[in-house]
């Protein structure tokens, strides 16, 4: 296939782009830095040193003999979404091209602002490109489990049937963020549903987990190949924030009462069901929703799992309950179903204690980069 990968420079999207382009495919990847600016301006940078994608594809090309094609500009621009569509005609989009943060989106009204901006409007340009160029081409949307919320139901994979008076329907999963960048996702999912229905557009839409993780078999040839490691308040997730506060012998900051549950995925379980998903679309006018994960954990969980590991490291790890900087519930019910991706034939990697062992052994190598002001968390919902 010809994909077309935006959003390529993310924790993601660089390894998205090598996974698929070893897999054989024709690869294009589309960035603007906007994550690098936004790390930089907040003091959030990862704790890899990450060349400029132009440097990265020219270095995976010689190590691994495929190349990666790069494109940089900003798909907010209508003209420049249109342009690289109609001059690379893809089969797929990956669609990653979007503020990641929750953090970022609660800091204020100018990162609100840009959040809701950029996000909305790069999915509305994918859509018309589409539409307009490529309407065949299958559009794969990460979304977020963040979008469900944590209702007090089981959670399906996308959509619920509902009976009523003695009528029944399938409707959309009821979804209630708890953040603006997860419902700037909530509003692409529905945008997405209604451009399936009135133009019969192909898309696939996963509601992804918290990710962790560093290593890939592509990232592993060279180190400058590595995904963007985020720490910090801002971007990094639960799981890597623990594990670089383990190595810099910070207490791991629990929010609250620890309860809250996600469901989690390792990095190279992303790449699965990205690539899976591409290879395997759905129908034309159907949006195919598939809840990405593959283990859930309270808070509390994870922090025991880093400790026990760290610990027996010599890390001496210690976790410490701070107050919750977000509005979440932090006791709940979580059961949400995730079998689609199984069915396509995800095969699962787990948070074992040696995969912890082999990421804290990563970060070991590069604690003198760690910044420990940017671990604690500095932006609060209210």
């Amino acid at each position: 296939m010809r994909v077309l990968i935006l959003g390529g420079d993310g924790y993601l999207g660089w390894p998205t782009a090598m996974n698929l382009a070893a897999a054989g495919h024709e690869c294009c990847v589309v960035d603007n830095y906007l994550r690098r600016r936004i790390a930089e301006a907040t003091n959030s940078e990862a704790l890899l040193v990450a060349p400029s994608l132009t440097e990265r594809a020219r270095v995976f090309a010689a190590v691994s003999g495929h190349e990666i094609a790069v494109r940089i500009g900003d798909l907010n621009d209508s003209d420049v979404m249109f342009s690289i569509v109609r001059e690379f005609m893809p089969n797929a989009i990956i669609h990653y091209a979007e503020q990641p943060s929750a953090p970022y989106s609660m800091r204020g009204f100018r990162e609100a602002r840009e959040t809701l901006r950029n996000n909305l409007d790069v999915t509305f340009n994918c859509i018309w490109a589409v539409k307009d160029i490529v309407s065949d081409c299958h559009i794969v949307k990460l979304g977020t489990m963040g979008e469900y919320g944590t209702p007090d139901i089981d959670i399906e994979e996308g959509w619920i049937e509902i009976a009523h008076k003695g009528r029944k329907d399938t409707f959309l999963f009821p979804r209630a963020a708890g953040s603006l960048y997860h419902t700037t996702k909530i509003l692409d999912t529905d945008l997405l549903w209604f451009y399936v229905r009135t133009y019969g557009l192909r898309v696939t839409d996963l509601m992804q987990g918290p990710v962790y993780g560093i290593s890939t078999n592509e990232a592993d040839l060279d180190p400058r190949l590595s995904p963007n490691f985020h720490y910090d308040d801002i971007f990094g997730t639960a799981v890597n924030r623990f594990l670089v506060q383990a190595v810099a012998r910070v207490p791991l900051t629990v929010y609250g009462g620890g309860g809250q549950t996600r469901g989690y995925l390792a990095l190279r379980d992303t790449l699965q069901c990205v690539r899976l998903a591409a290879e395997k679309p759905p129908a034309r006018g159907h949006l195919r929703i598939l809840n990405q994960f593959t283990e859930a954990f309270t808070v509390n969980d994870l922090a025991e799992r880093v400790k026990v590991v760290g610990d027996k490291m010599g890390l001496d790890v210690a976790i410490a309950s701070i107050p919750n900087p977000r509005k979440e519930k932090e006791e709940h019910y979580y059961n949400p179903v995730h079998s689609g991706l199984i069915d396509l034939g995800l095969a699962p990697h787990y948070m074992t204690e040696d995969v912890i062992t082999d990421m804290l052994e990563r970060i070991i190598e590069n604690k003198d980069r760690i910044v420990s002001e940017r671990i604690m968390p500095r932006v609060r919902w209210s």
